[in-house]
């Protein structure tokens, strides 16, 4: 056996049969396809869908280029590209024409997103249709929930939320997603959805979600912006990790089917603990909007690849244990996959 130096680690290696070479994989397409230990795919993606009442509300969200206000009326044209992408499954938010203190436009059967519910499910019947829960759209103060002297009520607020999720699921929403953070908001949706005949209807919760800056351009899209103070008493600090194992545990025990982390690549850590802490049970991540404008932006002045950088961030997602993906960029990736499979 002769020895001979590394010029990768400087170290004495033995050359022959026992020394490895972990290059030789990835000499060629197919080589790096066979050693791939992560694969995205875009049935394992959602994507978020702003629905507005009035229609003069529709069009381009300007801190979010690429990503459309839809009107009750484009609906079934929006969905039809959706589904011709591959994207499997959808995230409806509801900007009513009409707000008051209560939110009480949320659980209008005849509301926005109910609605835009039955017309998604007549134009595309095999199309996975999740509704978020929360009340911050629909209030003139745009918090979460009910309000009483400046202080955002937990258990009140839970009646409208269960109502809210109610009438989605009357609609036809196959899943419905509360994001308000509340204590007992998952067993208050779940009795109310069991109590109405809805038993077969999921809930994804956004079990940790924290106070983040990367929601910026989702309240200009959604209108949600709270007019006063901030969430940081319902969300999480984004300095905790041990707590979004409580918090996960917790809205698993009160009927949640899938746990999800919000925002996505800040959390990576996160994901990857309740990956491992709560085994056989979907983990979701959301790259949110703050992340989505980002890396647009960054694309925009030439700095960054757009698809490649796009990718490599639903990749690592993947990577660490989400196997479920909410983004922006969803229904872009089916062509993207293509397009990289072709020049790989």
């Amino acid at each position: 056996m002769h020895e001979f130096t590394s010029h990768e680690t400087g170290s004495r290696c033995e050359a022959g049969a026992s020394a490895r070479r972990l290059r030789r994989l990835r000499g060629s397409a197919s080589l790096r396809a066979l050693r791939r230990e992560h694969h995205l795919r875009v049935d394992q993606l959602v994507q978020p869908i702003f629905v507005v009442e009035r229609e003069s509300d529709a069009g381009p969200v300007p801190s979010m280029p690429g990503v459309m206000r839809h009107a009750l009326a484009s609906i079934p044209e929006a969905i039809d590209s959706i589904a011709k992408s591959g994207v499997r499954s959808v995230l409806l938010f509801g900007v009513p024409a009409t707000k008051d203190e209560q939110g009480s436009s949320a659980w209008d059967e005849e509301g926005v997103v109910p609605r835009a519910v039955r017309l998604l499910k007549r134009a595309a019947p095999g199309v996975t249709v999740m509704t978020d829960v929360c009340l911050c759209a629909y209030t003139t103060h745009g918090h979460c929930g009910l309000v009483d002297g400046g202080r955002v009520l937990n258990d009140e607020s839970l009646v409208g939320i269960a109502r809210m999720a109610e009438a989605h699921a009357a609609a036809g929403a196959d899943i419905v997603a509360p994001s308000c953070m509340f204590d007992g908001a998952v067993a208050a949706i779940r009795a109310s959805l069991d109590g109405g005949g809805h038993g077969d209807v999921g809930i994804l919760a956004y079990a940790v979600k924290y106070a983040s800056a990367f929601y910026g351009p989702f309240r200009d899209a959604a209108g949600s912006s709270p007019r006063f103070g901030d969430r940081r008493t319902h969300q999480m600090d984004p300095a905790n990790g041990d707590e979004a194992l409580a918090e996960a545990g917790q809205d698993l025990a009160e009927g949640a089917d899938i746990l999800m982390v919000k925002p996505g690549l800040p959390c990576l850590d996160v994901v990857r603990r309740l990956h491992e802490a709560f085994v056989g049970v979907p983990i979701a991540a959301y790259q949110v909007s703050g992340e989505y404008s980002s890396l647009v932006a960054a694309a925009e002045r030439g700095w960054i690849d757009l698809r490649s950088a796009a990718l490599e961030s639903l990749v690592a997602l993947r990577r660490a244990g989400a196997g479920i993906i909410v983004t922006y960029f969803a229904d872009r990736v089916g062509r993207w996959l293509d397009e990289a499979e072709a020049g790989s």
